[in-house]
């Protein structure tokens, strides 16, 4: 169910010459900028009154937030870990005639807004009234990739009816604050501050905390290139550095500033250098020229397009969508730094906290292995790998083996306060298991297993082998008091797919732990023991399964449910989680996103087709999609099970879920690891693509709304354009080695073009 489109259908841009004020915020998140390093909602420059969640984000600053509550119970986590909204670098007040613009009262005549996606640049305009005088504002700014810590601003304004004098005060404001604060309480105290011309400077730092995790430091250092003033002036308050220009303008000539601002933070530079190491690099900029810089960061861009673009010819909506989500994905995370991770809400909003979910591992991991360098992959698996001390202390925490990585993180600590995600979303397990498995299957990459992931599979596997249980009743082992991918459904026994990823797990480390050397072995200390009880629960687990239906069941009574499909539903009762009690949402059969078909998804190769349609119908259409997860698993299977009316429904849904507020939250900010879904669907539903037993396959389709489609991908030192059209499917070898792989189920040796018609299958 779509709804609140803003925006125009443009391939390469996401525009709009309406401002609807009632959506602002909804606006604020479409467009937003990140570069990695930090990220910047897409508020205005200028005052503005109205509703709007200023958002200026730092990868990797946080706090933790108290959880210790009346019902705080053992193994609960210290506290609850969240990003916090860093000082506002954007700011500039205007001023015409000494009346302050604010565009949620003055009158507006017209406005333009673009964020341009081949370039990462924001760009607006807007013509109002104010005193009876006609105004024109516009500008321009970018988070620079080449020099990360550079946020860049081009801004303008000009009278166009009569003389005006026009004041512009740009400046650094640290006295910000979380929408999610518990009593509008601040994160921040002021450090150092202080102006001069044309410059000025505010360090903030983090207040302190009763948890002894790092306190952070952040400083921003802004200088402003403009002439024309007829005076100017700086001044510093209480955490607050501006410089202030006055124009005295004629009609149409306008009043043009470059605001540039470096952010340093303590996570790179001691703390004593951040001014300096700012200077420095403010300094380059300004050496270099703001259109140098602009250069630089379009150019990277259009490398990182290069490798990843996907061209859709025949749906302009879909181009649009795939596109802003490869943008958004790359805009928050290119592996430049392995300390970083993927939060489901990236650089755009304070939601989830902003810390790393198992999302990354189960959907991130494939996309940027086709996508980008290894090294980007490698550096999501490290994350993981530095982080499992803290994993075994989570496990221990629940009087377990093993190692438990934590639902959310910043360091490798648990830091969710909700119970049932915190004790029993355990499967998050599997997905941390299962990307080790990805990347080396896909890259061939063995030697990290050795230097890295069997250590994280063998303290998985010990944990799995401890939280099991055994029913003599039944002679099968199992996992009680479990919530699945599905969190429609909490506390229930034997989830399907956390039983199947949990064997799989077990089965996966003792297969590797057969080709590693001795020594580590030794190392690792796993005994004979162990290895017979791990393989004696792999060959006795239990799953629960219908003979009558023949399908694989979500848990052991979900059949017990009043089971509806979802076409029931008032569409005013969508969704769920914002109209219907949480216990009315747990009994019913309604599911949040794929559980038995995450499954399915993950291990393809072990299922035929027909348990592939049995359980895709099944399940399908109790599925509300209220997780922004859930519609490219089905859209995977949909294209695979040759549905094409659903799985392009599906596609369509992932790409444009955001962009069309699917599920009426975007406001609160982007679904960032969720946008890899629209590049899956394509690539892995389509086009078919897998990667089972080490072998690159295909298997393309066409949508018939569709003329054609192609995409690139990294495969193992290779670089291969895929190209489908309506008679015929190209692979192009564009760099690397002749390689063996399987199209539509026959091997081919690609080294150079191959073509095979459509209709040959």
């Amino acid at each position: 169910m779509a709804n609140q489109r803003l925006f125009e259908i443009d391939e390469w841009k996401i525009k709009t010459s309406i401002f609807h004020k009632e959506h602002n915020r909804l606006q604020e998140s479409l467009t937003s900028l990140a570069n990695g390093y930090m990220g910047i909602r897409g508020n205005f420059e200028e005052s503005y009154s109205g509703a709007s969640l200023q958002g200026t984000y730092i990868a990797g600053v946080w706090f933790p937030d108290k959880t210790r509550v009346g019902w705080w119970k053992n193994g609960y986590p210290e506290y609850f870990g969240k990003v916090i909204n860093a000082m506002n670098l954007i700011g500039i007040d205007v001023y015409i005639d000494g009346e302050k613009v604010d565009l949620y009262e003055n009158e507006i005549e017209s406005f333009d807004l673009e964020l341009d996606m081949k370039e990462g640049i924001l760009r607006r305009s807007a013509v109002f009234r104010i005193q009876d005088k006609t105004v024109r504002i516009a500008s321009e700014r970018f988070l620079s990739l080449a020099v990360r810590e550079l946020c860049a601003i081009h801004y303008e304004a000009e009278c166009l009816t009569d003389e005006a004098v026009i004041t512009l005060v740009p400046y650094l404001d640290g006295d910000v604050k979380n929408e999610d604060a518990n009593y509008d309480e601040r994160f921040w105290q002021e450090e150092a501050k202080g102006a001069s011309a044309h410059r000025g400077h505010l360090t903030t730092k983090t207040i302190e905390n009763p948890f002894g995790t790092p306190r952070f430091t952040v400083s921003a250092m802004m200088a402003n290139v403009t002439e024309g003033f007829s005076s100017d002036s700086y001044k510093t308050e209480r955490m607050y550095a501006e410089n202030r220009y006055i124009y005295e303008m004629k009609p149409g000539t306008k009043a043009s500033l470059k605001k540039l601002i470096i952010v340093t933070t303590s996570r790179d530079f001691e703390e004593a250098e951040l001014l300096t190491k700012g200077r420095e690099l403010l300094d380059g900029v300004l050496q270099e020229g703001y259109e140098e810089a602009r250069r630089r960061h379009i150019a990277e861009w259009q490398e990182r397009w290069r490798k990843a673009d996907i061209e859709i010819n025949g749906d302009d909506e879909l181009q649009q969508g795939i596109r802003y989500n490869i943008f958004q994905l790359f805009s928050t995370y290119y592996g430049t730094d392995a300390r970083l991770n993927i939060g489901p809400k990236g650089l755009t909003g304070e939601k989830y906290g902003g810390a790393a979910y198992w999302d990354t591992e189960a959907y991130a991991v494939p996309m940027y292995l086709a996508t980008a360098d290894p090294e980007v992959t490698k550096n999501l698996l490290l994350y993981r790998y530095r982080h499992l001390e803290a994993a075994k202390r989570n496990a221990a925490k629940l009087g377990l083996k093993g190692a438990l990585y934590p639902m959310v993180t910043f360091v490798g600590d648990e830091c969710h306060n909700e119970w049932e995600i915190t004790f029993e979303e355990i499967h998050r397990n599997g997905a941390i298991a299962y990307a080790i498995y990805n990347y080396v299957n896909y890259t061939g990459d063995r030697d990290y297993i050795e230097a890295y992931g069997i250590d994280v599979l063998v303290e998985i596997s010990r944990f799995w082998a401890d939280r099991v249980h055994f029913s003599k009743r039944k002679n099968k082992y199992m996992i009680h008091g479990v919530t699945g991918p599905n969190e429609y459904e909490n506390n229930v026994n034997n989830n399907w797919y956390t039983n199947v990823i949990a064997a799989w797990t077990l089965e996966y480390t003792l297969e590797n732990l057969g080709s590693i050397s001795a020594e580590k072995r030794r190392r690792l200390g796993v005994c004979e023991d162990e290895f017979e009880l791990w393989r004696d629960i792999i060959e006795r687990m239990y799953y629960p399964y219908s003979e009558e239906l023949e399908v694989f069941l979500q848990h052991d009574t979900f059949l017990d449910k009043e089971l509806q499909s979802a076409d029931e539903l008032d569409p005013a009762d969508r969704p769920l989680y914002q109209n219907w009690s949480w216990d009315k949402i747990l009994r019913s059969s309604f599911i949040k996103q794929a559980d038995v078909l995450q499954g399915i998804y993950l291990f393809n190769h072990r299922f035929t087709l027909e348990e592939k349609r049995r359980n895709f119908a099944f399940y399908e259409p109790m599925t509300v999609h209220e997780s922004s997860l859930s519609p490219s698993v089905h859209a995977v299977l949909a294209a695979e099970l040759k549905m094409e009316e659903k799985a392009l429904e599906l596609t369509k849904r992932t790409a444009r879920l955001d962009l069309d507020n699917y599920n009426r939250d975007t406001e609160e900010g982007l679904h960032i690891t969720s946008m890899t879904g629209s590049w899956l669907a394509i690539v892995q539903g389509f086009a078919g693509m897998r990667t089972a037993n080490e072998t690159l396959s295909f298997a393309p389709s066409l949508p018939k709304e569709w003329e054609s489609y192609s995409f690139q991908i990294n495969y193992r030192g290779r670089l291969i354009r895929v190209m489908t059209a309506e008679k015929s499917v190209v692979f192009e070898l564009l760099k690397g080695e002749p390689l063996q792989m399987m199209v539509c189920q026959e091997p081919i040796l690609l080294s150079g073009r191959y073509e095979r018609r459509m209709d040959d299958e």
